[in-house]
């Protein structure tokens, strides 16, 4: 049957958005009935089909259940139910205050959906991934096309399937498929372009979205870098990294720490600690421990494996480095003043390597950290609340956690996205609903309060009027009224 199936094409792209820009254009979408009958669909449906979820989960990437469940299945459900609740508030004009050179008038700024929107899905976090942005999109009132992942193809075939049970299919639609029906819907004029993914891919989205001045939304990733300081409480502190590490899809996260960075006279008490814990959380053979996600697939298998492998790095691990190719699984694993020219350090991790390089004082972390692209997160742990905020004020990240690691992710009242290399935009909660929105300024008046100086002819008297209007200069004003100097 597969072989009698029309391939998606530039053509099939172009009648999809066609389609999709009738059910937008007939205003259904942009009432908050709709919006909220989606919303309330999609709950039921994440409720309804927990099961299904978290086994598409485990088959693309082993998840833990314990981590499909808080990671995607329990926060996106939280996404879907926040939005619910404030949607009318965040549909409601803003009223803002007017001005003198308007007199009298009233301001207000209005949310509007920006029309057809795409979003292209990343495989590691295969469905809040696909459903966060989508929840954003609806609530704002757009028509969309979800692009999941082809790299995570149970959850992908699980959206294919599934949604159309529960959304509207006139204008919320699912596309499968590769490179091939990707650059066939990147050929397309979208209203907005929301890709999660690498920098490789986000540069070939972005151009695409140029060729018809698409506005893009792109969350990519960076080396997220880890500041210890050596006054600390060690055990908490190495806990909170190494589950930001490897209990956050065994390092194939976009905010996991890539890097730590400490000062050579305390990383011997570190690495003791990071031993110890990791042999606790994982047991003697962490390849056999049911807690840990596999490698995705044998292409990032390889890539990680030459991380590793490479001369200038091989001899540096101090724990861990066992893999199994047939399983796709690699142990956690420590590495100790690799060289800041070694690959590992040029380009993203997205696995469970951990590097930890040293310098003399803490603070010097800083210019390594501003020396290498903006990363998508940054970390630090210290009780030094001055340290701290040099720290907040001096490195440039997407966002930023202290002391712990990658929970600001779950605070939907902090915007959520990169700067520079690691992203343009951001979304979660409201921050979703105003990413695929438009914000259109409008001014209301009524046919009174005529001011005749801004009719021809143009005098010296409108002249003086005008221009002690704009200045706020009262006494001018009050003079150009009466006349005076007579001209």
């Amino acid at each position: 049957m597969g072989e009698n199936l029309p391939v998606f094409d530039g053509e099939r792209a172009a009648e999809l958005v066609a389609e999709l820009r009738t059910a937008f254009g007939s205003r259904r979408t942009r009432s908050y009935e709709w919006r909220a009958a989606q919303l309330k669909a999609l709950a039921r449906m994440i409720n309804e089909k927990e099961a299904e979820i978290m086994a598409a989960l485990y088959s693309d990437l082993a998840k833990p259940q314990l981590e499909s469940f808080l990671h995607e299945v329990s926060l996106t459900r939280s996404a879907c139910l926040l939005a619910l609740k404030e949607l009318k508030r965040w549909m409601k004009p803003e009223k803002v205050s007017s001005s003198l050179t308007t007199f009298p008038s009233s301001a207000e700024i209005v949310s509007e959906p920006l029309g057809v929107v795409l979003i292209i899905s990343a495989w590691n976090y295969p469905f809040i991934l696909s459903l966060d942005p989508l929840i954003g999109a609806i609530a704002a009132g757009n028509a969309v096309v979800l692009k999941p992942s082809e790299i995570a193809p149970a959850t992908s075939s699980f959206f294919a399937r599934t949604l159309p049970e529960y959304l509207d299919s006139s204008a919320i639609r699912v596309v499968e498929g590769a490179v091939a029906e990707t650059t066939a819907l990147l050929e397309q004029k979208w209203d907005k372009i929301f890709y999660t993914g690498n920098g490789k891919v986000g540069r070939i989205v972005m151009a695409a979205a140029a060729k018809h001045l698409t506005p893009v939304v792109l969350e990519l990733g960076g080396k997220s870098p880890v500041v210890v300081d050596s006054n600390i409480n060690l055990e908490v502190t190495v806990k909170r990294i190494a589950v930001g590490k490897w209990g956050c899809n065994n390092g194939q996260a976009c905010i996991a720490p890539d890097y730590i960075i400490t000062t050579k006279a305390f990383a011997p008490k570190l690495v003791d600690a990071f031993k110890g814990i990791l042999e606790k959380f994982y047991g003697e053979d962490p390849l056999e421990s049911k807690d840990l996600s596999c490698i995705v697939n044998s292409n990032h298998f390889a890539r990680l494996t030459n991380l590793l492998d490479e001369d200038k790095v091989y001899g540096k691990i101090i724990y861990g480095g066992q893999r199994d190719e047939k399983r796709l699984k690699i142990a956690p694993t420590l590495l100790f003043d690799v060289p800041q020219d070694s690959l590992i350090m040029k380009e993203e991790i997205f696995g469970p390597l951990l590097p930890i390089i040293t310098v003399d004082k803490v603070e010097e972390s800083f210019d390594i950290i501003n020396s290498r692209t903006k990363p998508l997160a940054a970390y630090i742990f210290t009780k030094d609340k001055n340290l701290e905020e040099k720290f907040v004020n001096t490195v440039s990240a997407g966002g930023m956690l202290i002391n712990d690691t990658v929970l600001h992710l779950a605070n939907p009242n902090l915007p959520f996205g990169g700067v520079g290399d690691s992203g343009i935009g951001a979304y979660h909660g409201k921050f979703s609903f105003e990413a695929f929105s438009h914000k259109k300024g409008v001014l209301h008046r009524s046919f009174g309060g005529e001011a005749p100086a801004r009719y021809p002819p143009y005098t010296p008297q409108k002249q003086r009027f005008l221009k002690a209007l704009l200045n706020g200069d009262i006494i001018s004003l009050i003079l150009a009224l009466i006349g005076w100097p007579k001209s």
